[in-house]
């Protein structure tokens, strides 16, 4: 089985020692609702065949990774021995992450200037999924007022968010203008990636930086 073929590399001009990888949800040994490359032990599926979805992993990888829970808090920790490392870092955020400064704490963490960065936006749900309410808005545009134009009116009151417009907007301001991904929708590409907010029981994907020897 070919898992690399199932995988996103990103496109962007990194050093050459500077490697990544996006797993989707295809290419591996789990069923419905977890189908198929699992990588999540806490869902609910089964503990022997998320092992096996993440053995398929290793020939991929440079050793084992650091398989951590996911929480939501701008507390910025060191994965194993990631402070060894500290030109390559992953940041999660959902919106209330990205609102309360997720971003800013790991750029803060690292010891480069932020304008010798650069940054990678991996899957996330698209600017056309992502309803949120009014008190989200608010929050946004109270923090940066060029925020509003990354929400379009919904319905009812709500608003859809791009929330890969706003991640642009941190890094902008922290003086980080090498970016690249983003345009992927987990929700609505239900062929490549799990979505909890589409599907509610459903599995979980990885993506991976690392440093080559």
């Amino acid at each position: 089985m070919n898992l690399l073929e199932h995988c996103i590399i990103p496109n962007w001009p990194a050093p050459k020692n500077v490697r990544a990888l996006q797993a989707t949800r295809n290419g591996g040994f789990s069923a419905t609702p977890y189908n198929s490359l699992n990588l999540g032990d806490h869902v609910g599926d089964a503990p022997l065949t998320v092992e096996r979805n993440r053995m398929l992993l290793q020939p991929l990888l440079p050793s084992e990774p650091v398989w951590l829970k996911q929480v939501h808090g701008t507390v910025v920790v060191d994965a194993g021995h990631a402070a060894c490392y500290p030109q390559a870092d992953a940041v999660h955020a959902g919106w209330r992450g990205l609102c309360d400064g997720v971003i800013e704490q790991t750029v803060r963490a690292m010891s480069i200037s932020p304008q010798a960065l650069m940054a990678w936006l991996g899957p996330a749900i698209g600017p056309q999924a992502f309803e949120v309410g009014e008190e989200v808005r608010v929050e946004f545009v109270a923090q940066q007022p060029e925020a509003a134009a990354a929400f379009a009116p919904g319905i009812s009151g709500k608003w859809y968010a791009d929330i890969y417009q706003l991640a642009r907007l941190r890094l902008h301001a922290l003086g980080i203008t090498g970016i690249y991904g983003g345009g992927l929708c987990t929700h609505t590409d239900h062929k490549r990636f799990f979505s909890y907010r589409r599907d509610g029981a459903t599995g979980r994907m990885g993506t991976f930086i690392w440093i080559a020897g």
